[in-house]
């Protein structure tokens, strides 16, 4: 046999999917009650993986167990929106450090169709693909410097910010930024300029921390 067996999701993470889709959507907006047992009849699922994809969501800090209410969908925070925003850049910087003398021209040429990817998403105004493909950009690079511990922890915090990326999405102009900065980086990318990439990604990360608190503290 030569085809490559795919394991299908569990129960959990098919669930799980589908909360982050519907945060990411804004369909389970801030102060909603996430209702385990609608949520089972909906995906066709029993409340226990329900039960268990809330509870890695409510790890991440996007839904908080209420006494009497249940589940309810976080209330979008500055200062946990900071904090996590400054993880980040710690990190990345020296994922950045480390992988960009690693990148062979198939990675590169990878993180450059991720870029139209996510530019063909944003000009659709689909916030679920251009969510995922930004994530596929970002990690290409982030994973070329072979530090798997890193790659993992970065994941842990770009999942706990995935609504707030899609706040910031939202915005048309503040998809031609990303288009722009994508492309910028891609550039410096393939100069193997590590300093320049550290930069680009930093006014890329400062960008959406500044327009996402500016939409927090105006809503």
């Amino acid at each position: 046999m030569t085809e490559t067996f795919v394991r299908p999701p569990t129960a959990q993470e098919a669930v799980l999917t589908e909360l982050r889709r519907l945060l990411v959507t804004g369909e389970l907006a801030p102060g909603t009650p996430v209702r385990q047992e609608a949520v089972a009849e909906r995906l066709g699922v029993s409340r226990v993986p329900v039960r268990e994809a809330l509870k890695v969501l409510e790890g991440e800090g996007h839904v908080v167990y209420a006494a009497h209410r249940g589940y309810v969908v976080a209330e979008l925070s500055v200062d946990d929106l900071t904090e996590v925003y400054r993880l980040r850049e710690l990190l990345e910087a020296e994922a950045i450090r480390v992988a960009v003398p690693r990148l062979d021209d198939a990675t590169l040429e990878a993180i450059a169709v991720a870029a139209h990817e996510v530019d063909a998403a944003g000009r659709r105004g689909d916030l679920v693909e251009m969510t995922a493909y930004n994530r596929d950009f970002h990690f290409l690079l982030f994973d070329a410097a072979g530090m798997p511990r890193l790659s993992r922890t970065l994941r842990q915090l770009w999942d706990a910010t995935d609504v707030y990326r899609s706040v910031y999405f939202g915005g048309t102009g503040n998809r031609a930024r990303v288009r722009h900065d994508h492309a910028e980086l891609v550039e410096v990318l393939r100069a193997r300029d590590v300093r320049a990439a550290i930069a680009v990604q930093k006014r890329h990360r400062d960008a959406s921390v500044a327009a996402v608190t500016a939409a927090i503290t105006s809503g």
